[in-house]
């Protein structure tokens, strides 16, 4: 694994970037693991290498470290998170992932994991892009907008809100919300290979009609 150039290092000291990411649209490890942390852990090697952006404060990282061994950093934006990072002892550097990766040299990570920050990134086909440079694979996950209940709320005539998108449309960070179709024609159309794909509703594998039916989507990806 190749760590951060001297600039990511200074960073992670506390040097605060220019620009700041929106807000997750749902809390990282906010005391309890997440769903999608036992489904991502399910895909990663033991003793591997992963980055974690917008890592939140860090639990994803500490559950992979403690369950496959696995070793890496965390990229976040926000200084009481980057705190909690130090605090729970995952690496973390102070960066905007909006503004790519360029301290990462190219496959540098086994994984680059994207985790419920999907929605909150303004461009999706860059990161996604650089995620597939910095990784020999990349994990994302996101809440599925097609989900019934999202579904039944937009008819209703509201903006969605839920256990996995819980912002009112005048505070939401989300700014792409995305369908489990929609991702998938995403990566048909930008050479992206799908390896593996699972879909949740309360911690649950839903298999059928997965776009109706799942709340949470969680994939393994390459380069095509």
């Amino acid at each position: 694994m190749n760590g951060p150039n001297a600039s990511s290092r200074q960073r992670a000291r506390g040097h605060r970037p220019p620009a700041r990411l929106p807000r997750k649209g749902t809390a990282r490890g906010a005391g309890a693991h997440r769903a999608d942390f036992a489904a991502i852990a399910g895909w990663v090697r033991m003793g591997s290498t992963a980055l974690d952006l917008g890592c939140g404060d860090g639990s994803l990282l500490r559950y992979l470290r403690e369950s496959r061994s696995v070793t890496g950093y965390g990229v976040e934006i926000d200084d009481e998170r980057v705190l909690a990072c130090v605090v729970n002892g995952v690496s973390v550097i102070q960066g905007d992932l909006e503004r790519g990766l360029s301290d990462f040299e190219d496959r540098s990570f086994d994984y680059v994991i994207l985790s419920q920050t999907l929605q909150a990134v303004r461009n999706n086909e860059r990161v996604i892009r650089e995620m597939l440079r910095v990784g020999r694979e990349g994990i994302v996950t996101f809440p599925n907008f097609g989900y019934w209940k999202n579904r039944l709320q937009v008819l209703a005539g509201y903006t969605p809100v839920s256990e996995n998108l819980p912002y009112q449309w005048f505070e939401t960070p989300n700014v792409h919300l995305c369908t489990i179709d929609d991702f998938e024609r995403f990566c048909a159309a930008h050479r992206v290979e799908i390896l593996e794909r699972k879909v949740l509703t309360r911690g649950r594998t839903v298999n059928f009609l997965p776009n109706l039916l799942g709340s949470l989507a969680v994939y393994r990806f390459q380069r095509a």
